[in-house]
C-alpha cells in the first residue's frame, strides 16, 4: 500500500492486513477505511471540530476547492503537514493506477505475513516495483533519483526501503545504473590515490638516488661575464667557502665546489678574504679563479703596518686617487665605530691610528672607503674590548685604555721578534716610571721620531732629533707620545698586558737589524751599542 492512502473504491479491510490489523483501529475505524495517525496508540476522544486547511502559502481554502492532483502540492497527504490535527479522508491519486484497483493486498495475494516463518516479513512486491522503469543517458538532480552522498545527504545503500516509499518521488530513477556510477567513481578515487602514492615515492627515491650517488648541480664554463665581490672569513671551510659563493650565485651548489676544492691539487691553500669572480660559473672555474692572486680584491694590514701604507692600499683597490681614503678618515672619523676612550689627546695626528686591526679586508671596485675603514675599526673595537683595556691600564699606572693601545704600538715597531715583545714591553713601562733615573722618564725611541717624520729609518743624527720639540718625538718630549704610532698585532697587544719582570731598562739592535739585545744598566748598555757600531761599520 503506498502512502497516497485509500480512497473511494478501495479494497474493504481485511483482518490479516498488518497495516491494519488491531494497532489501535476500531471495528468502526477499519470499516471506513481511516489510518490512525498516532502510529497505533489510542486515541483521544475530542468533539470533532471541522479542520480548516490551508496551501502552500498559507492561505485557506475549502476541501471542494483543493486539486487532486498531488503533483501540485506532494507535501499533502494525510497529515504530512505536521499540523497535529485530525486525519482527512485522503483523495485518490488520480495518477497512480493503482490506488482504485481491488486485492492490493489480499484478496487472490499470498499473504506474506500470516506464516511463523516470515519474520522479519518480506516486503510485499509492488507493481511499482516490479515494473521496468526507463532509464536515463543524463545525470539526474537529487529530486530525481541521485545518490544521496552527491546531492548533499546521507549514504542510503543501505537504507530502509521504507524511507523512499515515506517521499514521493524519491525512488524513482534508482538502479543498477546509479551504483555503477558510484562504484565507478570510488575506483577512480583509489586509482587517483594509489597512483599518486606511486609518483612521491618515486620522486622522492630518485631525489634520495641523486643526493646520494648523483652528481652535484653545477653550471659550466666561467661565467656570465657579470661580476660579483664574495668575502671568504678567516678558518672558513670548504662548505662554508661553497655556502657564500653560491648565496652569491657564483655556483649552483655547495656539493659542487667542494667536490672542485678537493680535486684541485691547490684547492686546500684558498686564503681569506675578498674575491671577484663571475656569477654562474662551474665549480672548477671558481676554485682557478679563487687561486689566482688577480681575482683577489682585498687589503692586509700588517701587524706595526701604519694608516698612511694602510690607505694608499685602499684607494688602489677601489681604484680612486691618491689622498681619497685620508680625506675620508679625516672628516668621517667619529662615525666608524671608535671606542668612547679613543682620541682624548688634541696632539693625535691620525685620530684612527692603532684602530685598523690587522687582517685581511675586502676592497672591490664600488665600494665606499668609509666602509672598509669602518670593518677595520669594528674589528679592533672587537679585540680591544674583548681583552678589558679599561681595567688593565690602571694596573700599569696608565691613565686610559688609548696609552696602553699605544704602548703596544711601541712594542709592534721597535721589537724584532715575537721573543722581543714582553722584554720591551717591560722596557717602556720601567722607563715610565718617576723612579727612573736613567733616562728620566724619556723613551728614547727612534721609532716615534720616524712616525712624525714619516720615514722608516734607523740612522738619525743627536742633532737632529734634539732640535725638534714635536710630542711625539720621545727624545725631548718625556712619556708616551700623543697615540699609537701603528696598528699593533695581538701579540704585541698580548705582550703589553704581560711584560716580563727582570728589570731590562735598556736595548739594542745590535745586528742593526733583527737581532735586538737588552741591558740592565747603562754600561751595559755602552757595550751594547759598541757592538752595534762594529756590525755597521761606524
Amino acid at each position: 500500500m503506498t502512502e497516497y492512502g485509500r480512497g473511494p473504491g478501495s479494497e474493504p479491510w481485511h483482518p490479516d492486513d498488518p497495516l491494519y490489523g488491531d494497532a489501535g483501529w476500531t471495528g468502526q475505524q477499519a470499516q471506513t477505511g481511516q489510518q490512525s495517525p498516532y502510529g497505533g496508540r489510542p486515541q483521544q476522544h475530542y468533539p470533532e471540530q471541522p479542520q480548516q486547511q490551508y496551501d502552500e502559502w498559507g492561505r485557506p481554502y475549502d476541501q471542494q476547492q483543493y486539486p487532486a492532483d498531488p503533483q501540485q502540492h506532494p507535501q499533502y497527504d494525510g497529515d504530512a503537514w505536521g499540523t497535529g490535527g485530525h486525519p482527512q479522508v485522503a483523495y485518490p491519486d488520480p495518477v497512480d493506477p493503482y490506488g482504485q484497483q481491488a486485492a492490493a493486498y489480499g484478496g487472490d495475494q499470498s499473504d506474506y505475513y500470516g506464516t511463523p516463518e516470515a519474520y522479519p516479513p518480506p516486503e510485499p512486491p509492488s507493481r511499482r516495483q516490479t515494473e521496468p522503469q526507463p532509464g536515463t543517458d543524463w545525470d539526474p538532480g537529487p529530486d530525481q533519483g541521485e545518490h544521496a552522498f552527491f546531492a548533499g545527504g546521507g549514504d542510503d545503500d543501505g537504507g530502509d526501503d521504507g524511507d523512499d516509499k515515506a517521499r514521493p518521488g524519491r525512488g524513482r530513477g534508482r538502479g543498477g545504473k546509479a551504483k555503477k556510477r558510484r562504484n565507478g567513481c570510488a575506483c577512480l578515487v583509489v586509482l587517483a590515490v594509489f597512483g599518486g602514492g606511486i609518483a612521491g615515492v618515486g620522486y622522492f627515491g630518485f631525489q634520495f638516488y641523486q643526493n646520494r650517488f648523483g652528481e652535484a648541480p653545477d653550471y659550466s664554463g666561467d661565467g656570465t661575464g657579470q661580476a660579483v665581490t664574495v668575502q671568504i672569513p678567516k678558518g672558513a671551510s670548504g662548505y662554508d667557502i661553497g655556502r657564500r659563493l653560491k648565496e652569491a650565485g657564483v655556483v649552483k651548489s655547495v656539493d659542487a665546489f667542494v667536490a672542485a676544492q678537493a680535486q684541485n691539487p691547490d684547492g686546500k691553500s684558498i686564503q681569506a678574504g675578498a674575491y671577484l669572480l663571475n656569477k654562474q660559473m662551474s665549480a672548477e672555474s671558481a676554485v682557478e679563479m679563487m687561486l689566482d692572486p688577480k681575482s683577489q680584491n682585498n687589503v692586509m694590514v700588517t701587524p706595526g703596518q701604519r694608516n698612511a701604507q694602510v690607505y694608499k692600499a685602499i684607494d688602489d683597490k677601489l681604484g680612486l686617487s691618491d689622498g681619497s681614503t685620508e680625506k675620508v678618515a679625516e672628516s668621517k672619523y667619529k662615525t666608524l665605530g671608535l671606542p668612547e676612550w679613543a682620541n682624548n689627546d688634541g696632539d693625535i695626528k691620525d685620530p684612527l691610528e692603532g684602530f685598523l686591526w690587522p687582517g685581511t679586508y675586502p676592497a672591490a671596485e664600488g665600494m665606499k672607503p668609509e666602509a672598509v675603514l669602518k670593518d677595520m675599526v669594528t674589528q679592533a673595537t672587537k679585540k680591544y674590548g674583548a681583552y678589558e683595556l679599561s681595567a688593565k691600564a690602571q694596573g700599569f699606572d696608565l691613565e686610559n685604555p688609548l696609552e696602553l693601545v699605544t704602548v703596544a704600538s711601541l712594542v709592534q715597531a721597535e721589537g724584532k721578534t715575537h721573543d722581543d715583545f714582553r722584554k720591551m714591553a717591560e722596557v717602556v713601562y720601567n722607563r715610565l716610571k718617576p723612579t727612573n733615573t736613567e733616562t728620566n722618564q724619556l723613551l728614547q725611541f727612534d721609532s716615534t721620531f720616524n712616525y712624525l717624520k714619516g720615514e722608516s729609518n734607523i740612522h738619525i743624527s743627536e742633532s737632529e732629533i734634539n732640535s725638534n720639540q714635536d710630542p711625539y718625538n720621545t727624545y725631548t718630549r718625556k712619556g708616551l707620545p700623543p697615540g699609537p704610532i701603528g696598528n699593533p698585532g695581538e701579540d704585541a697587544l698580548k705582550a703589553a698586558l704581560n711584560p716580563t719582570g727582570d728589570g731590562w731598562i735598556y736595548f739594542v739592535a745590535t745586528d742593526g737589524a733583527n737581532k735586538t739585545e737588552f741591558a740592565r744598566t747603562h754600561d751595559e748598555f755602552l757595550r751594547l751599542k759598541e757592538k752595534f757600531n762594529e756590525n755597521s761599520g761606524n
